[in-house]
């Protein structure tokens, strides 16, 4: 239990350390530097997955490039500590595309999880300075629904460890992030220049900590202990993700932005635990 508790703080705290890190690099090329060095440390110790390269490449697309775009993109005008609650979307967007793709049944508790988890979103968009930004705060959903899409995909590939999975998306993802950051980003060069150990120690900590590190940790628990014992505790997440945004970011969090936390993560913890396969951490 301590174990599961500390790599869901590190997933948590990963969100005030992105949040600096776009401060400082364009999110584009700040998301490829963090695939290219999760690939440089770790490809060299998996096997190829043969037979799923082409998978596993259209996975580094939605996974990867969208997934992280979108949410490095939101994470420069949304604080922290909303997007750790926004992103958490992807749960309820991963039970219905369960059900309209796998004919899974939905049920009326999990359907009214859904229901209370986007009430919750809705409240936190009240708040005038998340209102303002919305456009990225849209990005950030936006992120919730491809990581749900991604989720289909890996339901493809269950013969290849998360471990395998990470160092080869992180592979094929890094130069179309790179390329990405090249058509729509610019001063690329300057910033990394100009980056102080905070932006530098962002990536390391993304791509070492909460990939390398925490999700080799994680997947040991999951391979240990049944999965209705251990997801549950992913729903710890966006509390240490709140709590890394205010308590170290020093950001705001109004009543508006804590009514609408506290619902949807009672949305999505109905939907984990009535279906615990269906969610994993955002990392």
């Amino acid at each position: 239990m301590l174990l599961a508790v500390f790599i869901m703080a590190i997933w948590g705290f990963n969100f005030a350390v992105a949040k600096s890190g776009v401060e400082e690099m364009p999110p584009l090329f700040l998301t490829a530097l963090r695939f290219a060095l999760v690939a440089f440390l770790m490809v060299w110790f998996v096997r190829p997955p043969r037979g799923y390269l082409r998978a596993v490449m259209a996975l580094s697309v939605t996974m990867g490039s969208l997934h992280f775009g979108l949410m490095f993109t939101g994470l420069t005008r949304v604080d922290a500590s909303v997007a750790a609650i926004a992103i958490q979307l992807q749960v309820p967007f991963a039970a219905i595309l369960a059900a309209a793709l796998f004919k899974d049944r939905l049920g009326w508790r999990r359907a009214a999880g859904m229901a209370v988890a986007f009430a919750g979103i809705l409240l936190i968009v009240g708040e005038p300075r998340v209102r303002t930004e919305l456009v990225y705060l849209l990005c950030v959903i936006g992120a919730s629904f491809v990581w749900a899409t991604a989720n289909v995909q890996i339901k493809a590939l269950d013969e290849i460890d998360g471990m395998t999975l990470n160092a080869w998306i992180s592979l094929f993802a890094a130069p179309q992030l790179l390329v990405l950051s090249l058509l729509f980003e610019d001063g690329q060069l300057e910033a990394a220049a100009a980056a102080t150990w905070v932006g530098w120690g962002s990536i390391v900590y993304m791509a070492v900590v909460t990939t390398m590190f925490a999700y080799g940790l994680w997947y040991g628990l999951i391979g240990r202990y049944p999965t209705n014992q251990t997801m549950p505790f992913t729903l710890l997440v966006p509390v240490f993700g709140v709590l890394s945004g205010v308590l170290v970011r020093g950001e705001p969090f109004g009543w508006l932005t804590a009514a609408g936390g506290i619902l949807t993560l009672a949305g999505v913890g109905v939907i984990v635990l009535r279906r615990p396969k269906l969610a994993s951490p955002e990392g």
